[in-house]
């Protein structure tokens, strides 16, 4: 006589006869920069995942991150931060999580920071390295992970050593065009079949750079101008007098940031400084640097910075790659000159200590003549806004334009905060109505699969109030209190408004969907006055601000959209202070 196969747990203890199968979650992640194909690499995982767990369970549900490193930690890969969101969620649909391949989750020490969640809230991961549940117990279990979590570290350093090595010999050997914008001056050209046999069978080829007829007397025309004495600004002017195309003009379409109206100072000197106009390949005069983004926190990972090399570092090729515009002379010399001219700045940056300043409204202030964002600036303990668009442009571009225009942040902040507290006051619930008919036919439906589900932590904010209140109603400190209430309405608002994300519903909104979505809209006014900087800053980028300052009537137009623009979903509201 047989009996019924017994199941593990999931943490692989004896299951009872008779016990259903598992429902199990996939988790996988895969990166491009290696130039991965996504699609095959969520095969593969999906494979060994499945090929762990068929005699106990089947996975119905997935979460996979595509384009992310795995230097990130979880809760900044959407899919993995979805995932440990779902987990608190006792109607989350499964009962343990498995993963393909430990290296592809985790990095470093990120097991030991996120498998404590999954003991917590009782999810099972299974491993297939490890043949099935990791024990929470078994210290050799914990031992294997931390390994892999090394190994995946070590791997990706490795990676990056060798990369860095074939380009480096790449550019000083062979002098070869490694990709990116050609500079300004030059075009792409071709230079034969790429000599690897597989890249050369699949139809690429090598490509090197060659004097553009149309710029690159420009580019001779600025080193001369400028080793004749004339500075950034007159060479600017000469340029644009003269219509000759600025590199924003000249490429309009890998240029959209630039207005595309004149010749800019910075432009002038970023060809002054490019070593490449000799005819030489210069390569790694930028760097990637991870730094901390927050020393508080270590567990929120790096943020990758871009970091200008000393030219010490720089890598030349040995011979000539392409057609010099100018000689190494007279690049020489235009280096000589700009030292020159930052010699009375000479040690500043040894006595000099960088303060970080909050710009609440960076990104979202525009200058209503020239339509650039204005600049933050921090000067007697205040910030302003400015626009030097006539200091950093030639003025020969038809546009009138003060040399410089300011706006004072705390001057504009406690008119933009009162214009949208009024925004969202009760008796505009009225227009409710207005709003719902005004909105275009619905596009095409979404599957619900694809959208991250909030509802897990809007519930959870909806306890979290109730117990406040509760605690408020039992002779709590009211200011302690009402300083919680704040926070989680901020992020009761935030995880709503993730629901209307671009994509999360092609359909109409209801008058219901709205009001609930004005009501949600009110908390986070109510939470603007008295947020932290920071704070503010991210609210007013949820709210999708966009401000106008138009200096000659001391004003400035406010828009606001109460969700991400997308069509079928916008819905806009205008004012000004």
């Amino acid at each position: 006589m047989t009996t019924a196969p017994r199941h593990p747990d999931r943490f692989g203890r004896p299951a009872l006869p008779g016990q259903a199968f598992m429902k199990f979650a996939f988790c996988g992640r895969v990166s491009t920069e290696d130039q991965q194909d996504p699609e095959a690499s969520r095969n593969w995982q999906l494979l060994r995942a499945r090929a762990l767990i068929e005699r106990y369970g089947e996975i119905v549900k997935e979460y996979f991150d595509i384009g992310y490193s795995r230097s990130l930690p979880w809760k900044r890969r959407p899919q993995a931060s979805q995932l440990l969101t779902d987990l608190k969620d006792p109607e989350r649909g499964f009962d343990a999580v498995v993963i393909g391949e430990p290296q592809r989750a985790f990095y470093g020490n990120q097991f030991g920071l996120t498998f404590p969640l999954f003991v917590h809230y009782g999810v099972g991961l299974w491993v297939p390295e490890v043949g099935g549940p990791i024990d929470p117990d078994s210290e050799a279990h914990d031992l294997v992970m931390s390994v892999f979590g090394g190994m995946s570290k070590g791997e990706r350093n490795r990676i990056k050593i060798r990369v860095r090595a074939a380009m480096a010999s790449q550019v000083k050997i062979e002098g070869r065009y490694l990709g990116g914008r050609p500079p300004y001056g030059y075009r792409i050209a071709d230079a034969g079949p790429h000599p690897n046999p597989a890249k050369a069978a699949d139809g690429k080829r090598l490509h090197r750079l060659e004097p553009d007829p149309l710029t690159a007397p420009a580019v001779q025309r600025i080193f001369g101008e400028y080793l004749a004495g004339r500075g950034f600004y007159a060479i600017a002017e000469n340029l644009t007098r003269d219509e000759i195309p600025s590199p924003s003009q000249h490429d309009p379409e890998r240029n959209r940031h630039r207005p595309g109206q004149g010749w800019a100072k910075s432009a002038v000197r970023a060809i002054l400084a490019n070593p490449r106009y000799t005819g030489r390949q210069v390569w790694n005069k930028q760097r990637k640097e991870e730094v901390l983004l927050d020393v508080e926190e270590v567990s929120l990972g790096y943020e990758t910075k871009m970091r200008w090399n000393d030219p010490d570092a720089w890598i030349w090729s040995e011979t000539l790659a392409h057609d010099p515009l100018i000689t190494p002379e007279q690049f020489q010399a235009a280096q000589v000159i700009r030292a020159d001219h930052g010699r009375s700045r000479a040690g500043q940056h040894e006595t000099y200590k960088r303060v970080v300043h909050p710009h609440i409204l960076r990104g979202l202030l525009f200058c209503g003549l020239c339509g650039r964002k204005m600049q933050a600036q921090h000067t007697d303990h205040r910030t302003y806004y400015r626009c030097r668009y006539a200091e950093q442009y030639a003025l020969a571009a038809h546009v009138h334009h003060p040399r410089n225009v300011y706006l004072r942040e705390d001057q504009l902040l406690p008119h933009l905060d009162a214009w949208l507290t009024g925004l969202f006051a009760p008796h505009r619930l009225d227009h409710i109505r207005t709003l719902a008919a005004a909105q275009p036919a619905p596009g095409p439906a979404v599957p619900s699969a694809a959208l991250p589900d909030a509802q897990a932590v809007i519930r959870e904010c909806d306890t979290r109030l109730a117990q406040y209140r509760a605690a408020l109603d039992a002779g709590a400190d009211p200011l302690t209190i009402a300083r919680w209430i704040r926070e989680v309405q901020a992020q009761r608002a935030t995880a709503l408004a993730s629901t209307r994300a671009p994509g999360a519903n092609t359909g109409r909104m209801s008058e219901d969907d709205i009001q609930e979505l004005i009501h949600t809209l009110a908390d986070i006014a109510a939470v603007i006055r008295d947020a932290e900087p920071m704070d503010k800053a991210k609210i007013y980028q949820g709210l999708a601000l966009r401000l106008t300052y138009q200096p000659g009537q001391q004003l400035v137009e406010a828009t606001a959209q109460l969700v991400p623009p997308h069509p079928g979903e916008m819905v806009g509201v205008r004012g000004g202070t």
